[in-house]
């Protein structure tokens, strides 16, 4: 996270948000400016949700990329997963504006050398505390290399990671997987076959 930028409620922020031409993260009545994302960055999450929209089309899952704002109401935290999946029902913060959701099934983030250490600690523990969530993706951009955290019906997460293009990654609380091979289709500087 960066510097806040103001001391605010969280109406406030929502207003402010909703008429700001940048994102930011919200947390503990402080507003943090989110920094742009690169071509890999970018790349990568459209590569997700491309390949994610087909299979969920006939399912009761719904997916969003960047500009779906999440709140987590244990902690406060209000912020912009790269991609997120809803199975069932959307609840959202306030059915009025419909922009902030309340209930992912699935979080995937894109790492970048400024928010690696962030989205592995401190924002994987917001997420945690989702009921919802059951899968979190992070998702390398350097290199071909993802990993999947699920929780298991006692709480626990456990971690599953490949580094190999030819692997597919099962998110089976979404009725859904991924090919490396897709997640890293026209990435610079990462070697795959085409995907398909």
């Amino acid at each position: 996270m960066a510097e806040p930028e103001r001391h605010s409620s969280i109406e406030e922020y929502l207003a402010f948000e909703r008429e700001s031409e940048i994102k930011h993260e919200y947390l503990d009545g402080e507003i943090f400016a989110m920094s742009g994302a690169s071509r890999k960055h970018n790349r990568i999450s459209w590569n997700i949700a491309e390949a994610l929209g087909p299979q969920l089309r006939e399912s009761d899952c719904e997916g969003f990329v960047s500009d779906m704002r999440v709140h987590i109401p244990a902690t406060g935290l209000f912020t912009y997963p790269d991609v997120t999946v809803v199975c069932g029902e959307l609840d959202f913060h306030d059915d009025q504006t419909t922009d902030t959701l309340l209930n992912p099934t699935l979080i995937a983030e894109v790492l970048s050398p400024s928010t690696e250490d962030y989205d592995r600690g401190r924002k994987f523990a917001h997420y945690r505390s989702i009921p919802s969530l059951q899968l979190y993706l992070l998702v390398a951009q350097d290199h071909a290399h993802v990993e999947r955290f699920e929780r298991q019906p006692s709480g626990l997460w456990v971690l599953y990671e490949t580094d190999d293009v030819g692997d597919r990654v099962e998110l089976q609380a979404i009725g859904a997987s991924l090919a490396l091979a897709d997640v890293y289709y026209r990435v610079p500087g990462i070697a795959t076959q085409d995907a398909g």
